[in-house]
């Protein structure tokens, strides 16, 4: 089963780190995939742009509504996403809790779903 794990943070965190910090902190998340790549359970991810590069699209009553800004105003920020092949949520959250920004923030972990067939 494929399991979502989306990485939140606060950005703050990150804007104060020291160049070398950041950088063993992206080395420890290279690090990670290829763990996970080995052992067949990552599928895909990427690291996302600060959240001030996010635009939110919404249609309400056909028209469409575009704002600057991720959809809502919390502490922490989506920054990455992993998804991954784990047999149980069990193991989707032992390999989450892997990840090494779930020091600064969290890792919310969601089963993805397909969708149904084109009629």
């Amino acid at each position: 089963m494929k399991y979502v794990a989306l990485v939140y943070y606060q950005e703050g965190i990150i804007n104060g780190m020291t160049e070398e910090e950041w950088h063993d902190l992206n080395q420890e998340c290279v690090a990670g995939v290829e763990r996970l790549s080995e052992q067949g359970n990552y599928v895909s991810g990427q690291p996302l742009q600060p959240v001030e590069t996010a635009t939110t699209v919404r249609v309400r009553d056909g028209e469409i509504i575009v704002s600057d800004g991720p959809f809502a105003e919390t502490k922490e920020q989506l920054a990455r996403f992993y998804l991954l092949e784990a047999k149980d949520l069990n193991e989707a959250l032992q390999l989450a809790s892997r990840i090494p920004p779930a020091r600064f923030g969290s890792i919310e972990v969601r089963p993805t779903r397909e969708l149904p067939p084109r009629d």
